[in-house]
């Protein structure tokens, strides 16, 4: 254990122990403070509301996530290359060039770097950098050769012709890579595999210069293009000839296409290079005839036939013809046949369309060394452009660092009323309530398969805005859930001030509120009163379609109806028995209640009353507020931000109070002024509720007054 060990600061919020950042020597020691007292470990680099350049900056391996070590590294990274840490606690939107520590190599390297930037700005006098400033950097290298980037553009080269050209061959053949410049160039490994190619190259150019392979000479070439370009044509004459031969009847068929595919060529307009003439039998097909080179020649060959006969066929057989038979055309390919077969052993990639000359010399010269030069002198200023980089860094991590240890190693922002904390999207306006714990969600059918145990209720919703759109999940901690249904709409106000339109989409159920709970039973004995009476309702409305239907539907006796009906007798004995039954159950019921009120009026002292009223309510509302509370003690937000990819490592409560404070209520402005005249009130439901609750106070009078006379007419008086 160290001798001097730091002193951390300590607070308490809704019973979790948050460590205070307050000092520059406080993040100096982060990286000794027990990450079992962070309240997350990791975070997700979208979906919060914070630059998420900086989160992309701080995500090291680029996997989408920013965990401890990812905040421990940038805070040493940042402490090597400011004065004091203490810098990033008190951040401003500008990084002041004096903040820079100019005794490390870092923040030397930095400053200069900083300074760099700020002059191809055109801002030479600056001293701060600003993040409008980083918010593009390509243009620093506008008009820079060398920029650190391993990348030489053709103009790198300068007044060196053999270098320029070089470099631009080299693109030719093995394509270009982006300068920082913006100019197309060349790096080391396009100009090595460039490279091998030109020796794979300069090896074929050798293979083919021998008398075996340059069989005409000079002419070779030309002779081998002229073949090539009519070989398959010139094959297919022959072939048809040669079948015609066989058999008398096959020259016609072999000669044209059917009689409906020639009328379509004749009836269209025909030019010597159209599809259809080009298709057409090189010659008119004969059984062992020879190929023309002039007249009866398809137009649409004649020139290739004619080169064939100038660059091949004159320096391979003699000048002066007039056709080719099939012993000759064979001869002549068989001529020609090495060099084909030397073309076809061509390297790939294009490096041998420069020629053998140019190949060769490229080999010979210096032209490699004259470049591969220009590639180090541009490596040579990595570190430089490296720095501009972490200019750019540090001005992101300097505005916005500070923030997410405030959202990460504590939640010191969620808690505090003043500020919002990353994770808070907006505010959602909805049932005559503002919910300020709203989180933006992917899939909200997966985040509440795991934010259920939250023990929130929560709301998701699908906003939207012109080619917008998004989904939340709104955490509802006041009120109730009475009126908070599937379709409800809203407006969801993001922290940008922009409105959305909200869509309730899903609920999590969970209790909101003690009041509530409070009045949770008596809502359900109400709700189980009208259900009953619209149950009711229904059965008679039925019943009496029914026998409606009977009666329209049922076919008239006239006979039957003819007949009198006779009377059945009354039972009288029958009917003073109900009417006793009535009237037992009657006086037993108002001897019930009568022994019930009278007990209560008979309880001494007087608050024995009220205390025998609260029991009541207890019995009732008791274990609904109890189950409720429970609930409502376990309220975490933990989970909630599990479901989107944070890993909270503290039990972030939400407690009754913190409850209160994240969901506002519609409350009237202070001042002011109220009427309650209501031009729509229903007057006839209000004169019904003036009577009842007047029957129930003379209810009450008359037995307190039955109680002092010693009158009871429900039988012997109950009281002593």
């Amino acid at each position: 254990m160290a001798k001097n060990p730091h002193r951390w600061k300590f607070h308490r919020v809704v019973g979790l122990d948050q460590v205070s950042i307050a000092t520059g020597d406080d993040l100096a020691h982060l990286d000794r403070l027990d990450q079992k007292l962070w309240t997350a470990l990791s975070c997700p680099t979208r979906g919060l509301e914070l630059d998420p350049r900086t989160l992309d900056l701080l995500d090291g391996d680029g996997d989408g996530r920013v965990r401890a070590p990812d905040v421990l590294a940038a805070v040493s990274w940042c402490g090597r290359r400011l004065r004091d840490l203490g810098t990033l606690l008190n951040p401003t939107t500008d990084l002041a060039l004096s903040a820079l520590d100019q005794g490390t190599p870092e923040g030397k390297a930095l400053h200069g770097a900083a300074r760099q930037l700020l002059v191809a700005l055109k801002k030479p006098e600056a001293d701060a950098v600003t993040p409008a400033d980083v918010a593009d950097v390509s243009h620093v290298y506008d008009a820079t050769d060398f920029n650190g980037d391993g990348v030489v553009p053709a103009e790198a080269a300068g007044t060196d012709d053999v270098a320029r050209q070089l470099v631009l061959d080299a693109m030719a053949c093995m394509g270009s890579v982006p300068d920082r410049s913006g100019r197309p160039g060349i790096d080391g490994a396009r100009l090595e595999a460039f490279f091998a190619e030109l020796t794979a190259a300069a090896a074929w150019w050798a293979e083919g210069e021998g008398a075996a392979t340059q069989t005409l000479g000079a002419g070779t070439p030309a002779a081998w293009t002229a073949l090539a370009a009519v070989r398959a044509t010139v094959e297919d004459f022959f072939t048809r000839c040669q079948l015609a031969g066989l058999d008398p009847r096959t020259g016609a068929f072999l000669q044209t296409r059917s009689d409906a595919e020639l009328t379509a060529i004749a009836t269209g307009q025909l030019s010597p290079g159209s599809a259809e003439v080009r298709a057409l039998p090189l010659a008119r097909i004969e059984a062992g005839r020879a190929l023309p080179l002039a007249d009866g020649v398809n137009p649409a060959w004649a020139g290739a036939v004619t080169a064939l006969a100038t660059d091949a066929m004159t320096p391979a057989l003699g000048g002066g013809r007039t056709s080719l038979s099939c012993a000759e055309w064979t001869a002549l390919a068989a001529r020609l046949a090495p060099y084909g077969a030397w073309m076809e052993r061509r390297p790939p990639g294009k490096a041998a369309d420069l020629g053998n000359d140019r190949v060769r010399a490229l080999l010979a010269g210096d032209a490699r060394a004259r470049v591969e030069a220009l590639l180090a002198q541009d490596r040579a200023l990595e570190p430089e452009a490296r720095a501009i980089a972490d200019v750019v860094r540090m001005v992101h991590y300097h505005r916005d660092l500070h923030t997410l240890l405030r959202n990460f190693v504590s939640f010191a922002d969620f808690y505090d009323p003043a500020r919002s904390a990353v994770f808070q999207a907006g505010t959602l306006y909805l049932d005559a309530r503002s919910a300020d714990l709203c989180i933006r969600v992917e899939d909200p059918a997966s985040h509440a398969a795991q934010a259920t145990v939250s023990r929130l209720f929560l709301a998701y919703c699908e906003c939207r805005r012109p080619g917008q759109a998004m989904k939340i999940a709104a955490c509802f901690t006041q009120g109730d859930s009475d009126y908070l249904t599937l379709g409800r709409n809203g407006i969801f106000y993001d922290r940008q001030g922009r409105d959305w339109d909200a869509t309730v989409i899903r609920i999590v159920e969970n209790p909101i509120s003690i009041r509530q709970a409070f009045f949770a039973p008596y809502k359900k004995f109400l709700r189980m009163v009208e259900d009953q009476v619209a149950r009711f309702a229904a059965a008679k409305d039925k019943e009496a379609e029914a026998r409606l239907a009977a009666t329209a539907s049922g076919a008239v006796d006239h006979a039957t109806l003819a007949k009198p009906v006779k009377a059945e007798p009354v039972d009288i004995g029958r009917m003073v028995g109900i009417i006793a039954a009535i009237g037992v159950g009657a006086g037993a019921l108002g001897t019930l209640l009568g022994g019930l009120m009278s007990g209560f009026l008979g309880l001494e002292p007087w608050w024995a009353k009220l205390v025998a009223v609260l029991g009541v309510v207890a019995v009732i509302s008791g274990p609904s507020v109890l189950i409720a509370w429970l609930k409502l003690r376990q309220r975490t937000l933990g989970p909630v931000l599990d479901a989107n990819g944070w890993a909270v490592n503290a039990r972030v409560k939400v407690n009754l109070p913190l409850g209160t404070a994240l969901t506002q209520r519609a409350t009237l402005p202070p001042g002011a002024a109220r009427s309650l005249k209501d031009p729509y009130e229903d007057r006839a439901a209000a004169r019904r509720r003036r009577v009842f609750w007047l029957l129930v106070v003379l209810l009450v009078g008359a037995l307190g007054a039955a109680r002092f006379f010693k009158v009871w007419p429900f039988g012997p008086l109950p009281l002593p």
